[in-house]
């Protein structure tokens, strides 16, 4: 008869009649698992995860835990997938403000749509600053925020987004028509932002008219300017 006692063991005893049990000891206790130095530890704060790997995540954390979003360089649709994430996650953690630093900013049309799309729902107020030269459809970024500064260093270059795309003709077709409704869209929101007309929006844009702040004031761009201290 074999007899197996409820813990492990390392081998099976005999039972001997007339003989006390005898158990072997017990094996070393398997360490705990811990998981390998590569694999990420717990997140101390959920918008750690939409940064960008290539930053400072230091920097950024500091940035983000004070409800500040930087946006600069030229923003693809990459770069407006982990802007959105923040400003979504910002606004689901927290009702204060939103700051949003815009630097020497430019955009692709379909980037520019999607962070738009994005700041039209966020429900809380969201407060844009610019600074160095914004340009092309990035203006279409600044005129969705509720309230709208400038640093004294900052110009705005307005010109027609241009948009590359190849394929069949049906397919380039099919684009050409998408293009041409995101561009309405954005002249259409810049129009209601500033109180322009559309064939005025598109006229300067054609010319490439750059405005400075106080000129982007009187434009109805901005809605104040940040003062020299």
């Amino acid at each position: 008869m074999i007899i197996r006692p409820a813990g492990p063991v390392s081998a099976e005893v005999p039972f001997r009649p007339g003989q006390p049990h005898w158990w072997p000891s017990p094996g070393p206790a398997p360490s705990p698992f811990t998981p390998p130095p590569s694999a990420p530890g717990p997140l101390q704060n959920s918008v750690r995860v939409w940064l960008d790997p290539n930053e400072r995540p230091g920097l950024y954390d500091r940035l983000l835990e004070r409800r500040i979003v930087m946006a600069h360089g030229h923003l693809d649709d990459e770069a407006a997938t982990r802007l959105c994430a923040q400003l979504l996650t910002l606004d689901a953690e927290g009702d204060g403000p939103i700051r949003f630093e815009l630097q020497n900013l430019g955009a692709d049309l379909t980037a520019a749509i999607t962070v738009m799309g994005v700041l039209d729902v966020v429900g809380v107020p969201v407060e844009a600053r610019a600074a160095g030269r914004m340009s092309g459809a990035a203006l279409g970024v600044l005129a969705v925020c509720s309230r709208r500064r400038a640093y004294p260093n900052a110009v705005f270059a307005m010109s027609e987004p241009t948009v590359e795309f190849g394929g069949t003709l049906t397919a380039v077709a099919a684009r050409e028509e998408q293009t041409r409704g995101m561009l309405d869209s954005l002249y259409f929101r810049l129009a209601e932002t500033t109180g322009r007309e559309v064939d005025e929006l598109r006229a300067d844009a054609r010319a490439r008219r750059v405005l400075t702040a106080a000129e982007a004031e009187r434009y109805g761009l901005l809605t104040g300017q940040i003062k020299r201290r």
